[in-house]
């Protein structure tokens, strides 16, 4: 069985609500999985846009989340350590935590939530960069998954 992520705040390809982006309340949306590949020891999860005119926009880095952890619930603190395990990095705007779909005006922008099922945890400071964090991460992903969304202003 593969690994899935879901999120019951938008559909696979859907739209995301603005309540999830800078256009309302900027909360992170609830996301769940099922269960990973045996030896799993951690999960992350990179949230990012390749839409953005600057190239690719990383809008939320969470990692060493527990290997028994199935869900993040709706409007994680925008915190370094998440409650019941768990780091965040930072975003694109130089902020800890999620930051939401802010795109120009104009066409619908993608947002990618990839989860990946880790074979160790990564150990890094909090507040690590996506960039670092995709390089710990090489060598030790068991499953990957992703849902995208999209949001357009």
């Amino acid at each position: 069985m593969s690994l899935k992520l879901s999120s019951s705040a938008f559909q696979p390809g859907g739209d995301i609500p603005s309540k999830y982006t800078c256009s309302g309340a900027d909360v992170s949306p609830a996301l769940s999985w099922n269960d990973p590949p045996a030896g799993t020891q951690s999960f992350t999860l990179i949230a990012d846009d390749p839409d953005a005119p600057a190239g690719t926009w990383v809008h939320w880095v969470v990692y060493d989340l527990p290997a028994s952890v199935r869900q993040l619930p709706e409007g994680v603190p925008k915190t370094e350590a998440i409650s019941g395990g768990g780091v965040q990095g930072q975003n694109d705007f130089r902020k800890t935590g999620y930051g939401g779909p802010c795109p120009p005006p104009g066409k619908p922008h993608r947002y990618y939530f990839k989860l990946y099922a880790l074979d160790s945890k990564l150990n890094l400071k909090p507040g690590a960069t996506k960039k670092a964090v995709e390089q710990a991460i090489q060598g030790h992903i068991l499953a990957q998954t992703e849902v995208m969304g999209r949001f357009q202003r």
